[in-house]
């Protein structure tokens, strides 16, 4: 699943591409989508803006709609000039915006929903900008309370928690602990609050650093490049621990471990000597 930076660099490059246009086109094979295209028509209304919350993508509409979509484990969005050849089956298309200079494409969108500004307030699956760590309106203390607030839940558990810290995701959940040292087993009641705001801080750090662009490409924003979390540009040394399971701990030497956590079942890596439980107790990986 997509993490929020990818989500963060999506929206940045939508909104370049759509952004103060009007709008030429708009289909979709989502019912509901057409529904409203139908009672409000998007052709000829401008894209205000595209912002990242968390996971969840959201395109404004000078209309007063917001299309919200969510990619889960298949969607992407394209830009393509008109007439380019799109680089996946048409049979994936679930969503085309156009202007005269550029069509996006929703490939596999699996959620997309169009919303009011009430109806956007009033869901709680999608993050306000306060939560989201990518956004300059987060807010690093109410996140501290909110993690410290689920004590009797294991901390990679509670990284993953989209209204602790919407945008974190299973790689920089792995990767946060293991630069603290914060065995991802342990309870959040174990940590100081000095642990807590260190978590924080170097989830919103890590994030950031993973969106700084590097093309002098307005539509290109990461030109392939991997993501990053240990600041060398070997692609091959570009994460601490994270898929590593049985590789040496690039600190240490010990061998990293992998195990399942979590009622969602999501696989997590860490090192046990740089990771250790507050107890000195052993986790089996």
């Amino acid at each position: 699943m997509p993490e929020g930076d990818t989500i963060f660099r999506t929206a940045r490059t939508l909104g370049r591409a759509l952004g103060g246009k009007p709008i030429t086109g708009f289909r979709s094979t989502y019912p509901l989508l057409t529904r409203f295209d139908d009672d409000t028509p998007l052709t000829g209304q401008l894209v205000g803006s595209v912002e990242s919350r968390g996971k969840w993508l959201l395109i404004h509409f000078s209309g007063g709609g917001t299309l919200a979509t969510h990619m889960l484990m298949s969607g992407s969005w394209h830009i393509y000039r008109p007439g380019e050849r799109w680089q996946k089956p048409r049979t994936d298309m679930r969503i085309v915006i156009e202007n005269s200079e550029y069509h996006a494409i929703g490939f596999r969108v699996p959620v997309a929903e169009m919303h009011t500004a009430q109806s956007l307030a009033r869901d709680r699956r999608i993050p306000g900008p306060g939560t989201d760590v990518l956004s300059p309106e987060f807010d690093a203390g109410a996140a501290v309370l909110r993690l410290l607030a689920l004590a009797d839940e294991e901390v990679g558990d509670v990284l993953l928690h989209q209204k602790v810290l919407a945008g974190v995701g299973n790689v920089f959940k792995s990767e946060v602990c293991f630069v603290t040292g914060l065995n991802p087993f342990r309870t959040v009641a174990t940590l100081t609050p000095e642990q807590a705001v260190e978590a924080i801080t170097v989830a919103r750090r890590q994030l950031k650093a993973n969106v700084m662009e590097d093309s002098g490409d307005t539509l290109v924003t990461y030109r392939g490049r991997g993501r990053r979390t240990t600041n060398e540009s070997n692609p091959s040394a570009s994460l601490w621990v994270y898929g590593r399971k049985g590789e040496p701990c690039r600190r240490c030497g010990e061998l990293i471990r992998r195990r399942i956590q979590g009622p969602d079942v999501r696989v997590t890596f860490w090192c046990p000597r740089c990771q250790p439980m507050p107890d000195g107790s052993k986790i089996d990986g």
